[in-house]
């Protein structure tokens, strides 16, 4: 999904006090399986091809804080908040005029877990329809009206949901709701849209894109989450070209790697190390050869769409290791620049991967340049079944 029909910004809200974790820091900075929440929201939009850029709006007072919990993210610099959630929104928006958008997704830092299918589909609508756009999920539980401690009634739950976010909107209709609702009280975004006469429309949530909320929702008690391992291999000829794509990194060579992708070996054993750690199959199995939906396109789609299993299951990375085999290009000179890809593709930091290379002592099929090969480890933490 490339950036060229709509530009699509961000504004992700994180000038909050996070009250009800309690504590010093808010909780937009407290760790989340390593890193801080707020890097894994921010990650999540800014590792998104069709989203730029992804501003963050703070409190003043964590600035530095906040400095150093975003390390390593491509993301321009943080815009100070207000005294409530809309004035903060409002600041952001208001930031965004120099990019001049032509829609803006705006996100919750509380919730770490949007998944990038998620997100194509709120872009996808939003170009569509150029209307509001927000990700919803049903009621399961009967919901009751009270009065003290009286029930007063009973809702139809069959015309309720519970509204998430990132919320999408054009970016001037939404500019000029914020600026109208200015010192009044709304819950979310949508709710200022709709004050404003924006139609808003839904698209089906995620039950994993929770709110972390409370101290309990940062973890899974260790006593109730399992270690995986999961292995991944693959092979591709070499064929007439002038470039090879390897862990996400371009490759000058006189030959290409063959394949339904970009051919890249390296990420392909990535991903299928990753289904392998989930039980979730192999590369075949979610990726059929001959499939017209990949043709072409690059193999870092493929490794979005593992990072959603791994979100969709609550599975944290904690290593993957890959080994690149062939006997040219030579790539010990590229070595960090294809951990640094992996690192971003993953949405990790970059001490969570290891790239090794061998070039098989001139052996086989690899030593006789007919092709190159990739194996891959990944370890993972996922609650228990």
């Amino acid at each position: 999904m490339g950036k060229s029909a709509h530009s699509i910004a961000a504004v992700v809200v994180a000038a909050g006090q996070g009250e009800r974790v309690g504590g010093p820091v808010p909780k937009q900075y407290l760790p989340l399986d390593g890193r801080p929440l707020i890097h894994w929201s921010l990650s999540r939009l800014a590792t998104h091809p069709a989203i730029h850029p992804v501003l963050a709006v703070i409190h003043p007072d964590f600035a530095a804080l906040h400095e150093e919990s975003v390390a390593g993210l491509d993301l321009p610099p943080a815009v100070h908040g207000g005294a409530t959630r809309q004035e903060s929104v409002l600041n952001g928006l208001e930031a965004l005029r120099v990019h001049a958008p032509d829609l803006v997704l705006v996100h919750d830092a509380a919730r770490p877990f949007v998944s990038e299918h998620l997100l194509d589909e709120i872009v996808r609508t939003l170009r569509e329809r150029r209307c509001g756009v927000i990700p919803v999920t049903g009621i399961t539980d009967t919901v009751k009206y009270r009065s003290g401690n009286e029930v007063t009634g009973t809702a139809d739950r069959d015309r309720l949901v519970c509204a998430q976010t990132p919320q999408g909107f054009p970016y001037a209709g939404i500019l000029a709701a914020h600026q109208q609702a200015y010192g009044r009280t709304f819950t979310d975004d949508s709710a200022v849209a709709e004050a404003a006469g924006m139609t808003v429309v839904t698209v089906n949530g995620d039950r994993a894109n929770i709110k972390i909320t409370h101290a309990e929702d940062f973890s899974v008690p260790s006593d109730q989450t399992e270690i995986s391992t999961g292995t991944g291999y693959d092979a591709h000829a070499l064929v007439a070209g002038d470039h090879v794509m390897l862990c996400g990194v371009r490759i000058d060579h006189d030959r290409t790697l063959e394949g339904n992708t970009d051919g890249d070996v390296g990420l392909h054993a990535l991903v299928d190390a990753v289904l392998g750690a989930l039980g979730c199959g192999d590369l075949g199995r979610h990726f059929p050869v001959g499939d017209a939906t990949w043709s072409g396109r690059p193999s870092g789609d493929l490794v979005r769409v593992a990072r959603d299993l791994m979100t969709e299951r609550r599975a944290t990375l904690l290593h993957a290791d890959i080994t690149l085999m062939c006997q040219k290009p030579r790539l010990a000179p590229r070595q960090e620049e294809m951990r640094h890809a992996v690192a971003g593709l993953l949405g990790v930091g970059e001490s969570r991967v290891n790239i090794k290379v061998t070039s098989t002592d001139g052996l086989g099929f690899l030593g006789r340049c007919e092709g190159i090969a990739a194996a891959a480890t990944v370890t993972i933490r996922r609650p228990l079944p």
